[in-house]
């Protein structure tokens, strides 16, 4: 009889055990989504600055019809990417801001508008919120795969569907740098 309670007791203990594991995986996804959220928010808030800044620095080099148009096109083809094509996409679009803001440097009386300067403040506060926002994501993917990676929660989250999640990150070395920008 004693037999029977211990093996019981294992049952429970291990059908808890898997509860608990399974109720831990649904929350690091959670996190990782409500991750991907907060990026996607702040690159929603920087595709709405890039008209503006696009149109102030426009009245000034119109001569620079070609880089507008290219960051505009970016811009308009952002969307509901995995995080490695949305990845790549921001950065051609950072690179793309970096050409305007080269081109808006050749003009002394634009960086003196004041429209200009809240411009730049305004997409300088953007972009730290994108990494903020960034490194929130990728933290909580970390602890996302790493649950799902782990023995024994790997068990759980096999039978459960749970599958890595990608980092928000960029994979080319040469895009982490400031753009060369040349207009002769």
């Amino acid at each position: 009889m004693m037999g029977l309670y211990i093996a019981i007791g294992v049952v429970v203990l291990i059908g808890l055990w898997a509860v608990m594991t399974y109720n831990s995986l649904v929350s690091r996804r959670a996190m990782v989504a409500e991750g991907w959220s907060g990026i996607d928010a702040q690159l929603k808030r920087r595709a709405d600055l890039i008209p503006n800044l696009v149109e102030t620095v426009k009245g000034y080099a119109a001569h620079e019809r070609e880089t507008f148009d290219e960051l505009t096109k970016m811009r308009s083809q952002t969307g509901s990417q995995d995080p490695a094509q949305r990845a790549q996409s921001e950065a051609a679009i950072t690179a793309a801001i970096g050409k305007v803001m080269a081109v808006a440097e050749a003009y002394p009386q634009l960086r003196a508008t004041e429209n200009f300067q809240q411009l730049q403040k305004d997409l300088a506060d953007i972009e730290d919120q994108i990494q903020l926002a960034r490194r929130y994501y990728n933290g909580a993917v970390r602890n996302f795969n790493v649950s799902v990676q782990q023995f024994p929660s790997n068990l759980i989250a096999g039978m459960g569907g749970f599958t890595a999640a990608q980092f928000f990150q960029l994979d080319n070395a040469a895009d982490r740098n400031a753009p060369k920008v040349s207009f002769s």
